[in-house]
Order: structure tokens, then sequence, then C-alpha cells
């Protein structure tokens, strides 16, 4: 199994998740997605399109003092994590 920098549904760099990464069915951590995006196997907005990652994305960025067109940077690449490439 591979260990990935971002999280591959919102793209946070995983070292930036204070749990250091979600949760998998049976207890172990998740090397691919945040606490924020995955717990207990599950994805935590399993409704979710891309497009929709990224609108939260951005928000939540904004919230935190990014600016505008620095959010939209960041989240221009979800798209394309591997949660959303089947899509």
């Amino acid at each position: 199994m591979s260990t990935y920098k971002n999280c591959q549904s919102c793209g946070m760099p995983l070292k930036k998740d204070p749990q250091g990464g979600g949760s998998n069915a049976d207890g172990t951590q998740s090397t691919m997605y945040c606490s924020y995006c995955y717990q207990d196997g599950n994805f935590t907005q399993p409704d979710f399109t891309a497009k929709d990652m990224q609108a939260f994305s951005k928000g939540k960025m904004k919230e935190m003092g990014f600016p505008g067109f620095l959010a939209g940077f960041f989240t221009m690449g979800i798209p394309k994590l591997a949660r959303w490439k089947n899509q």
C-alpha cells in the first residue's frame, strides 16, 4: 500500500491532519484520506462530487484566512485525486 502526502479526497496535506489521517473500518489509520474526509472506513460526505468538495474546501480555506484566489488555486487539483477518478 502506498502512502500519500495529501488526502486523496480533499487534497489537504496529511501532515496537517491533527489525527494524522482518517481511520479504516478495522481501526487502522488511513494513509490515503484525512480524518475530516474518512472515518471508520467510510467517507464523511458520501454524496459529495468533486465539485462539491472543491466548493466545501475553498469555503473552509477562506474561513481559515486564505485569500479567495489562493483557496481556488489549492482546490484546483481536487478532481484529479484518487477518490474522484471514476466520477
